[in-house]
């Protein structure tokens, strides 16, 4: 089983991919920087999350190309 991301993981990712998605890219570190930017994040851990599941949602666009 994988692991389930939660619910303000989601959003925040999707309204992130919605306005800045040209900003993003499938490399983990350079997402990592962008959300670094755009979100005000307290913790490592959120802002490591929310890039992560943007990497793959990211990712999973491009292999549906």
């Amino acid at each position: 089983m994988g692991r389930i991301k939660t619910a303000m993981t989601k959003r925040v990712s999707n309204k992130l991919l919605e306005e800045k998605g040209d900003k993003f890219k499938d490399n983990f570190e350079d997402n990592k920087k962008v959300v670094d930017e755009l979100l005000d994040v307290e913790s490592k851990k959120i802002r490591n999350v929310v890039a992560g599941y943007i990497t793959r949602l990211v990712k999973s666009k491009k292999s549906k190309k």
